[in-house]
């Protein structure tokens, strides 16, 4: 089954895709820093900063980069 149809299926059965979605990114964020999650998704950093904010994340100050020397 593609993630296509799932989709379909869960709205005609009246899940709220959309706030699910957002409800596990929220989770993520807490886990781990926003740019983070964003790349591994495929979400555009302000998206992740976004829900980050809403769910009172703590990676605020985090500075994504290559910090080995």
């Amino acid at each position: 089954m593609t993630t296509e149809a799932l989709e379909l299926r869960l709205r005609r059965l009246g899940f709220p895709i959309q706030r699910g979605r957002a409800a596990a990114i929220r989770h993520l964020v807490l886990q781990a820093p926003d740019p983070v999650i964003a790349r591994m998704l495929g979400y555009h950093d302000d998206t992740t900063a976004q829900l980050a904010a809403e769910a009172g994340g703590i990676w605020r100050h985090y500075a994504p980069g290559d910090h080995s020397r």
